[in-house]
Protein backbone atom coordinates (compact mmCIF):
# COMPACT_ATOMS: atom_id res chain seq x y z
CA UNK A 1 0.00 0.00 0.00
CA UNK A 2 2.86 2.38 0.85
CA UNK A 3 4.48 1.74 -2.55
CA UNK A 4 1.18 2.45 -4.31
CA UNK A 5 0.92 5.79 -2.47
CA UNK A 6 4.46 6.78 -3.49
CA UNK A 7 3.77 5.79 -7.08
CA UNK A 8 0.53 7.82 -7.10
CA UNK A 9 2.31 10.90 -5.73
CA UNK A 10 5.06 10.53 -8.32
CA UNK A 11 2.55 10.12 -11.14
CA UNK A 12 0.54 13.15 -10.01
CA UNK A 13 3.73 15.22 -9.79
CA UNK A 14 4.69 14.31 -13.34
CA UNK A 15 1.20 15.11 -14.66
CA UNK A 16 1.11 18.44 -12.80
CA UNK A 17 4.57 19.41 -14.12
CA UNK A 18 3.56 18.61 -17.70
CA UNK A 19 0.29 20.55 -17.45
CA UNK A 20 2.00 23.60 -15.94
CA UNK A 21 4.71 23.58 -18.61
CA UNK A 22 2.04 23.70 -21.33
CA UNK A 23 0.08 26.40 -19.54
CA UNK A 24 2.67 29.08 -20.28
CA UNK A 25 5.07 28.95 -23.20
CA UNK A 26 7.27 31.88 -22.22
CA UNK A 27 9.28 33.24 -25.13
CA UNK A 28 11.58 36.26 -25.55
CA UNK A 29 12.07 38.04 -28.88
CA UNK A 30 13.77 41.19 -30.09
CA UNK A 31 11.75 43.37 -32.48
CA UNK A 32 12.94 46.41 -34.47
CA UNK A 33 10.52 49.26 -33.69
CA UNK A 34 10.94 52.77 -35.12
CA UNK A 35 10.60 55.70 -32.72
CA UNK A 36 12.53 58.65 -31.32
CA UNK A 37 12.16 59.50 -27.67
CA UNK A 38 11.05 58.57 -24.16
CA UNK A 39 7.46 59.43 -25.06
CA UNK A 40 7.74 56.81 -27.83
CA UNK A 41 9.11 54.33 -25.29
CA UNK A 42 6.09 54.85 -23.04
CA UNK A 43 3.63 54.45 -25.91
CA UNK A 44 5.35 51.42 -27.46
CA UNK A 45 5.67 49.60 -24.15
CA UNK A 46 2.21 50.79 -23.08
CA UNK A 47 0.62 49.15 -26.11
CA UNK A 48 1.65 45.75 -24.73
CA UNK A 49 -0.51 44.57 -21.85
CA UNK A 50 -0.06 41.79 -19.31
CA UNK A 51 -3.61 40.57 -20.00
CA UNK A 52 -2.52 39.81 -23.58
CA UNK A 53 0.30 37.58 -22.34
CA UNK A 54 3.13 40.13 -22.16
CA UNK A 55 5.32 39.52 -19.12
CA UNK A 56 8.21 41.94 -19.82
CA UNK A 57 9.01 44.67 -22.34
CA UNK A 58 11.83 47.14 -22.86
CA UNK A 59 12.32 49.39 -25.91
CA UNK A 60 15.69 51.09 -26.34
CA UNK A 61 15.48 54.42 -28.17
CA UNK A 62 19.13 54.28 -29.32
CA UNK A 63 19.06 50.82 -30.85
CA UNK A 64 15.31 50.93 -31.76
CA UNK A 65 15.02 47.40 -30.39
CA UNK A 66 12.21 46.08 -28.22
CA UNK A 67 12.99 43.04 -26.09
CA UNK A 68 9.69 41.43 -25.18
CA UNK A 69 8.88 38.33 -23.15
CA UNK A 70 5.44 36.84 -23.70
CA UNK A 71 3.25 33.78 -23.38
CA UNK A 72 3.40 32.26 -26.87
CA UNK A 73 0.17 30.36 -26.15
CA UNK A 74 -1.67 33.71 -25.87
CA UNK A 75 0.04 35.98 -28.41
CA UNK A 76 2.46 35.77 -31.34
CA UNK A 77 5.30 38.12 -32.25
CA UNK A 78 3.27 39.16 -35.31
CA UNK A 79 0.33 40.11 -33.06
CA UNK A 80 2.74 42.04 -30.83
CA UNK A 81 3.97 43.89 -33.92
CA UNK A 82 0.38 44.75 -34.87
CA UNK A 83 -0.41 46.11 -31.40
CA UNK A 84 2.62 48.41 -31.71
CA UNK A 85 1.63 49.46 -35.25
CA UNK A 86 -1.90 50.22 -34.02
CA UNK A 87 -0.48 53.03 -31.85
CA UNK A 88 1.58 54.46 -34.74
CA UNK A 89 4.95 52.70 -34.75
CA UNK A 90 6.30 50.79 -37.74
CA UNK A 91 8.19 47.62 -36.88
CA UNK A 92 9.53 44.51 -38.54
CA UNK A 93 6.16 42.72 -38.31
CA UNK A 94 3.61 45.44 -39.03
CA UNK A 95 3.33 48.92 -40.55
CA UNK A 96 1.29 51.63 -38.84
CA UNK A 97 -1.49 53.20 -40.84
CA UNK A 98 -0.91 56.79 -41.95
CA UNK A 99 -3.78 57.81 -39.65
CA UNK A 100 -2.15 56.18 -36.59
CA UNK A 101 1.27 57.64 -37.48
CA UNK A 102 -0.17 61.17 -37.85
CA UNK A 103 -1.66 60.92 -34.33
CA UNK A 104 1.85 60.71 -32.85
CA UNK A 105 3.24 63.82 -31.17
CA UNK A 106 5.50 65.78 -33.56
CA UNK A 107 8.67 64.72 -31.70
CA UNK A 108 7.58 61.10 -32.07
CA UNK A 109 7.13 61.23 -35.85
CA UNK A 110 10.20 59.31 -36.95
CA UNK A 111 11.57 58.96 -40.47
CA UNK A 112 9.45 56.12 -41.79
CA UNK A 113 11.14 53.28 -43.64
CA UNK A 114 10.21 52.89 -47.30
CA UNK A 115 6.97 50.96 -47.65
CA UNK A 116 6.58 48.28 -50.29
CA UNK A 117 4.62 49.28 -53.42
CA UNK A 118 0.90 49.08 -52.79
CA UNK A 119 1.16 50.02 -49.10
CA UNK A 120 0.82 53.77 -49.65
CA UNK A 121 -2.86 53.76 -48.63
CA UNK A 122 -2.29 52.07 -45.29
Amino acid sequence: MHTLFKFSVLLLSIVFFNISSYAQESKTDTIKVFGNCNMCKEKIEGSLKEKDGITAKNWDKKTKLLVVTYDAAKISKEQIGQKIADVGYDNQYATATEKAYKKLHSCCQYDRPKQPAGDENK
